[in-house]
């Protein structure tokens, strides 16, 4: 295991993979979040009871061999909340990563090692996770790029499943850069041609869940963007059903595929969960089919209408998180709040199957406050490169 001052690798699993000599990603190093596999270690999901009842694995993740085989060194797996249920990134049995952007502050989760490995420059990018924003949440806190795919762009075989329909390989890096590098490796249906966007949409309801400052600034940074892209740009609202409505049918919909997945597991083995993760499987237990049909009609609904809005090439623009990291040890009911109000950003292109970038252009009072584009189904090399046009607004 690398030297680690951050607490963003794990004690469990001394992994080392030496790239090889290939030129795609020769010279880069990276970690995985500790939900993908590596042959020989047990996977410990960020919970001691699962690393106690698994074997360890008898295949490495695809993701992972891809990009050793194109030269990238892998030099450990990262932390992560217990079973990627949480966007806080505070372990109860493994610590907080240190978060060097914003000292004294979580690092978002639930790849929060993966992300405190890439901002802290212990790796030069690493693999997360991203159900309901465990890559895009950690990246805005962090002030890093953070990228979310198309959902099914790339293969989550002997990966954690969390909610299948909803789970996305994500990663981290702290320039555009390597982070489309990266995407070149790993889409298995080969790197697209990239369209130029057409217009910005600015997501009045998704602004709205900020505060001032932070509405103020981040405002600004997407009229830099759209000045920079040279892009008009256009006012609209996302949700007409009102985005807490949204936010709650994902937590319904991930919740009853999460129970779904796990259930076993946690009747069998009666684990221990820390606060909050262990009140959140509570809740996927009893929710049954109540809501279940309206719950899968308005996710049909909600693809529908981003469709409509993404139509032609054009992007939506919208804070990544509801404001800068929160502080660590923050009682459970604050964390909740804000993780609501994350949500009801996060869930849209979760909801949708869409694919998002975290953009680090912006601050408040020296701590880092995400901006994000959403793009339609399979935009993701267009964000990847509008993520390079831009890049010296950082």
């Amino acid at each position: 295991m690398p030297t680690d001052p951050l607490g963003a690798f794990c004690a469990h699993a001394s992994v080392y993979i030496e790239g090889a000599h290939r030129e795609a990603l020769s010279g880069l190093t990276f970690g995985a979040k500790d939900l993908f596999d590596v042959a020989g270690h047990v996977t410990g999901c960020g919970n001691p009871d699962w690393l106690a009842t698994h074997m360890p694995a008898q295949r490495t993740a695809p993701a992972i061999t891809a990009l050793v085989e194109h030269g990238a060194t892998l030099l450990g797996k990262t932390q992560t909340d217990e079973l990627a249920y949480s966007l806080n990134g505070e372990n109860v049995y493994y610590g907080t990563p240190i978060n060097t952007n914003a000292p004294g502050r979580i690092p978002g989760g639930s790849s929060s090692g993966s992300v405190a490995a890439v901002a802290g420059k212990l790796v030069d990018f690493a693999l997360g996770s991203d159900t309901g924003g465990s890559v895009r949440v950690p990246a805005s806190y962090c002030g890093v790029y953070g990228f979310r795919p198309t959902h099914g762009r790339i293969t989550l075989e002997c990966v954690m499943p969390l909610a299948p329909s909803f789970d996305t390989v994500g990663w981290f890096a702290r320039s555009p850069g390597v982070l489309d590098k990266v995407a070149r490796v790993l889409f298995a249906d080969g790197y697209l041609d990239s369209g130029r966007p057409q217009s910005l949409l600015l997501a009045e309801d998704c602004f709205a869940l900020l505060g001032e400052p932070e509405r103020h600034i981040l405002l600004h940074a997407a009229a830099a963007l759209a000045n920079a892209l040279e892009l008009p740009t256009q006012t609209v609202t996302v949700s007409e059903e009102g985005l807490e409505h949204w936010m709650a049918a994902f937590r319904r919909l991930q919740g009853r595929e999460i129970w779904a997945i796990h259930s076993e597991w946690i009747r069998t083995t009666r684990p221990r969960f820390g606060p909050g993760i262990r009140e959140r499987f509570e809740m996927a237990a009893n929710l049954g089919d109540n809501c279940k049909a309206e719950d899968e009609a308005l996710r049909d609904r909600v693809a529908e209408r981003m469709a409509r809005l993404l139509r032609g090439g054009r992007w939506l623009c919208l804070p990544t998180t509801a404001g800068v990291a929160p502080r660590r040890s923050l009682p459970e009911i604050i964390l909740n709040s804000i993780r609501d109000r994350v949500l009801c950003l996060t869930c849209i292109a979760g909801l949708a199957r869409l694919p998002q970038i975290n953009l680090p252009f912006a601050k408040k009072n020296g701590l880092p406050l995400g901006l994000s584009l959403v793009a339609a189904p399979n935009g993701d090399e267009d964000l990847l490169q509008g993520a390079l046009a831009v890049e010296n607004l950082v």
